[in-house]
């Protein structure tokens, strides 16, 4: 079921030119998205004289998500220069399984910030846990900043997950399928 794999197959996917150029874009794109996300996460604070200082540090979800985008930066970054390198372009599967977990890290961080927002927008009133939002209204709009531009990432890293996927199978032939075995009765 194996096509003909070799480098130069692999290779010859790799050049659609149309297909390099986005790919390199969205990588590069990617760059800024997570570092704006990580400065405008890590200088929000915000003071409130009955509840006290509010910082990212205080929420563990909003670490997470600056851990995921300094990640998501370094590796945007050299998987973008890998990218024109000719030994890399060879390994279509390294990329696809590192946009994988790429992606992957980021929508999970993307989905623990978007739980925070949640409560500190609505609270929990079940679980005696009130709104924060109307306390610490700053603060929440730039999560609320941040929150977009990391989705911005996710979305970049998404198709990039598409894009190798599509190089790293490209090599391989569609399934056999027999057509005695398939006529219908």
């Amino acid at each position: 079921m194996r096509a003909h794999i070799d480098d130069s197959a692999s290779e010859k996917n790799y050049h659609l030119p149309m297909l390099r150029l986005f790919d390199s874009s969205l990588r590069f794109c990617a760059v800024p998205l997570s570092v704006a996300t990580i400065w405008i996460t890590v200088t929000n604070q915000q003071d409130n004289i009955s509840y006290g200082m509010l910082t990212y540090n205080n929420l563990s979800g909003l670490k997470y998500m600056v851990l995921v985008s300094a990640l998501c930066a370094c590796y945007a970054l050299v998987a973008a220069v890998c990218s024109w390198v000719r030994y890399f372009v060879s390994k279509a599967w390294i990329f696809f399984v590192s946009d994988q977990i790429v992606a992957y890290l980021t929508i999970t961080s993307v989905a623990a910030v978007m739980e925070i927002y949640y409560l500190a927008y609505n609270g929990a009133k079940e679980d005696s846990w009130s709104e924060a939002c109307s306390s610490y209204g700053r603060f929440c709009s730039k999560v609320k900043l941040a929150l977009m531009l990391h989705v911005i990432t996710f979305c970049c890293f998404f198709v990039l997950a598409l894009i190798s996927a599509f190089r790293a199978f490209s090599v391989f032939d569609p399934p056999y399928v027999n057509s005695q075995g398939v006529q219908g009765d």
